[in-house]
């Protein structure tokens, strides 16, 4: 499979660490210390998680080396959804009339972009697609409780387009030379460690201990494992693109891999925790810049739980 762009659209709207203070008396640094977070983005009062997929995709538009309509299939992955029927995917698919499609939407919380791409890669296999577009969009200011002192200040909105073709099209084209994902529900608090409940409080975190640990753990293991079993190792790694959730996880996983801190795509500083698009929008901030043969290992940890890692050779 080949990636070939890659696009993403941020909000306008800055909200700053200083917003939480009246809100549920988190202040500045107890925020940073705590998640490494000063900035996040919220979507404005006429956008929804639709809307930034559109944003993302139209981003991609002008670097794709083929007309968007030879798309045979989008999948759309979010755990923030405006509509659970007409789904992110279906309004890309309506917005450029893209006719005779597979268009559908999952949700395996912050891993759902890297679980899209395995299942681009079963339908390419069964030859029932040869392009897809992968939309991930992520509204958590729609379900964010603002009075949360433990959660709150941690989501952004943001969203990200990659377009993968079975073939090569183009000499600008990113190869994925391997991925896999896996499932960890039946460990630690599983389900329990991060819930959105839309209609019982909105997006929570009853225990983040444990969430630490296990994305610390799997996002190391996902990241060794993908890099062993294509003969490369860490040395070789140009790039690391983890899930954006916190710096503590980002810094103890480039330390547990003995990786340099300062080759690790990093945007939730500015950006908050987007998601499922988190990572994506990292892979899509160094598309354009990454150098002929440069390997980079997107690696990514959900709750329910879950995780993933891909291999990228530009």
């Amino acid at each position: 499979m080949f990636i070939n762009t890659a696009s993403h659209y941020i909000p306008e709207e800055i909200i700053p660490n200083s917003y939480f203070l009246d809100k549920n008396g988190m202040d500045d640094e107890s925020i940073i210390r705590k998640s490494g977070i000063k900035n996040r983005r919220r979507a404005a009062a006429n956008e929804n998680t639709n809307t930034l997929a559109v944003s993302a995709v139209e981003a991609g538009i002008a670097n794709l080396p083929y007309d968007i309509t030879e798309v045979d299939l989008i999948v759309g992955a979010t755990y923030t959804p405006y509509d659970t029927v007409g789904t992110l995917a279906h309004v890309v698919q309506q917005k450029y009339e893209i006719d005779k499609a597979i268009v559908f939407s999952i949700s395996s919380a912050c891993s759902s972009f890297l679980n899209a791409v395995e299942i681009v890669e079963g339908y390419f296999a069964l030859g029932k697609a040869t392009k897809a577009i992968i939309v991930n969009a992520e509204h958590n200011w729609a379900y964010n409780n603002e009075d949360d002192p433990i959660a709150a200040h941690l989501w952004g909105d943001g969203a990200s387009a990659i377009f993968i073709s079975k073939e090569r099209v183009s000499e600008n084209d990113h190869e994925i030379l391997d991925i896999s994902t896996e499932g960890h529900a039946h460990i630690g608090r599983g389900p329990g460690g991060v819930c959105l409940k839309p209609t019982d409080g909105g997006i929570i975190m009853p225990d983040g201990r444990d969430v630490f640990y296990n994305a610390i753990t799997y996002m190391s293991e996902k990241t060794d494992s993908v890099l062993k079993r294509n003969n490369f190792g860490v040395e070789n790694l140009d790039y690391l693109i983890p899930h954006q959730a916190n710096i503590r996880i980002i810094n103890k996983v480039a330390e547990t891999l003995s990786f340099p801190i300062e080759k690790v795509v990093i945007n939730m500083v500015e950006l908050g925790n987007t998601g499922a698009a988190s990572s994506a929008i990292g892979y899509s901030q160094i598309f354009h810049s990454m150098k002929k043969d440069e390997l980079a290992v997107i690696t990514v940890f959900g709750g329910g739980y879950s995780s993933g890692a891909m291999l990228v050779k530009a």
